[in-house]
């Protein structure tokens, strides 16, 4: 089963909002790590970045740049989405289908949006054989809920069901 690496708005902006994500220089780092070992195992790496049209996530602005812990190499590809579905009005199907990936392994930013969305996403596309790296997702406080327990139900939610949990320093990407 071909598998590849999927990281999902890890931008400048999620590392200067007010307030801070929760971890976000432990999530790259772990995210940095993984990416490594994709890397030198050969596993293909395909980067999601959220665009907007105008403010701090519009196409050039510095929050809008994929954070240079985990700067794409040239011929990675990178997927531009206006939605939290990463497939949703996206290539990203037709990527993975070029490269003939059948399972992810996710990670990324921000929990509760664009990462749920895409796991979600990814299983009704039929990608059944997933991994969300449970150590390598976060998000920000909220007036609801601190970020930490945001994770936490969000790993409850989507292992077993959606996709399966694995830190960061667990995963395998050989078979």
């Amino acid at each position: 089963m071909k598998t590849a690496l999927l990281i999902i708005d890890v931008q400048n902006i999620m590392f200067t909002e007010e307030g801070g994500t929760f971890e976000a220089a432990d999530v790259a780092t772990r995210i940095a790590e993984l990416l490594e070992k994709a890397r030198r195992e050969g596993v293909p790496v395909v980067y999601v970045q959220h665009t907007e049209p105008e403010g701090v996530l519009a196409a050039g602005e510095p929050g809008w740049f994929i954070h240079e812990s985990i700067a794409p190499r040239e011929g990675e590809p990178i997927v531009r989405k206006a939605f939290w579905d990463s497939f949703m009005e996206t290539n990203l199907q037709a990527v993975l289908e070029e490269l003939g990936i059948e399972s992810l392994v996710l990670c990324g930013m921000q929990t509760e949006f664009c990462v749920d969305t895409t796991v979600r996403g990814a299983f009704a596309r039929g990608y059944r054989n997933n991994i969300v790296v449970s150590d390598g997702h976060t998000t920000f406080d909220t007036e609801v809920l601190p970020a930490e327990k945001i994770r936490a139900h969000h790993n409850r939610i989507w292992g077993g069901r959606f996709a399966r949990l694995e830190k960061a320093g667990d995963i395998t990407f050989s078979t």
